[in-house]
């Protein structure tokens, strides 16, 4: 008799509702597995995942089309809808010749900043007119939970036209004062690059890109910022420094001198987020803070962004705010253990100077 695979990936959905896991892995040979407050946590009721199970489940989340996708190009990222309920960004794969799967639920809700235990002052970037704000950071640290909370200032409190790009979508906007036009690479838009170059045509005011991969499209999204846009995305990087670093080194050095001078008089600021585990359960951002100030940008034109991490650290008066200086302030208020803080700080011997 045939398995039911829909039914049976329902069933392990329903387990990620109910434990409040972050993600779903389907691998061959391994029970389904979740992810709890950062912890891989194995299934161990349910069957060890066959090759076939492995192909039935990612199957059922998938149409024709996706599936001859996934065979021709041997990987695949699409959101999955599971009944209206709960809302997946997948990535299929094959490893070892087998399909597997990772799921990351995205929340059907956006929350606010206060909810999230993000620092209020990051708002102010939603009121600008034009100019670049990033939010960096490892893989699964909230990266776009982030931009969805300041895109949702913005969908409540101004009348303008948002548009995002992101592969794949993300957290669905309800409208609000806003006109929000949301754009998937692949179903929407062939990709980033193309998708960016039309929105100088579609009267966008702000605009949300999930991610800047590639030189296209980090050079089309300082270009808006340069052009009257308020440009938000994300980049995989660890700190401010890296982030700025990361953008010009996208570029052919003859491009070098030109970048800096877009980026030091585009960008806005830079938050970089960790999530680290929290005594209580569960898990806290640690962040820093980057505000575009008149020294800042001369650092970057100067090409002087090794200075950088230094004007963090002594602008905490100007709002700004480094990481480990953020790390200490959630050990003091026991919310995370200094071991934690150590092992999450990018610079452990900074941070235990702060300790003393």
């Amino acid at each position: 008799m045939a398995k039911d695979y829909s039914k049976e990936l329902a069933e392990l959905i329903m387990i990620v509702a109910k434990e409040e896991a972050s993600d779903l892995h389907i691998s061959v040979g391994r029970h389904p597995t979740v992810r709890i407050s950062g912890a891989l946590v194995p299934l161990i009721k349910s069957a060890v995942i066959t090759p076939e199970d492995a192909e039935g489940l990612v199957y059922a989340m998938l149409s024709e089309e996706q599936k001859k996708e996934l065979i021709a190009e041997r990987e695949l990222d699409f959101s999955y809808n599971f009944e209206d309920k709960a809302r997946f960004r997948v990535n299929a794969f094959y490893q070892r010749g087998f399909i597997g799967a990772a799921l990351r639920l995205i929340p059907v809700s956006i929350k606010d900043l206060k909810t999230l235990n993000l620092p209020e002052s990051i708002a102010s970037f939603t009121r600008k007119e034009q100019g670049f704000f990033l939010v960096v950071g490892p893989t699964g640290h909230g990266k776009s939970t982030t931009l969805a909370s300041l895109i949702d200032i913005i969908n409540h409190e101004k009348a303008t036209h948002i548009i995002t790009i992101e592969d794949p979508m993300e957290y669905i906007f309800t409208q609000d004062k806003s006109i929000i036009d949301q754009r998937e690479v692949r179903s929407d838009t062939k990709d980033f690059h193309r998708a960016l170059r039309s929105m100088f045509r579609e009267d966008v005011n702000v605009a949300m890109i999930g991610e800047m991969r590639d030189y296209d499209t980090i050079s089309s999204a300082v270009t808006a910022a340069e052009t009257g846009h308020l440009i938000f995305s994300s980049l995989h990087t660890n700190n401010a420094a890296q982030t700025i670093d990361r953008i010009i080194d996208s570029f052919p050095p003859e491009q070098h001198n030109q970048i800096r001078s877009q980026l030091s008089s585009t960008i806005l600021g830079i938050f970089s987020q960790r999530l680290v585990p929290r005594v209580s359960g569960g898990l806290i951002p640690a962040y820093e803070l980057l505000i575009a100030n008149n020294a800042i940008r001369n650092l970057i034109r100067e090409n002087k962004i090794h200075e950088i991490d230094l004007v963090i650290d002594t602008s905490a008066d100007l709002g700004m705010v480094s990481f480990n200086r953020s790390l200490m302030e959630l050990v003091r208020q026991g919310e995370i253990t200094m071991e934690s803080a150590l092992t999450y700080s990018l610079n452990p011997s900074a941070l235990q100077a702060l300790y003393k």
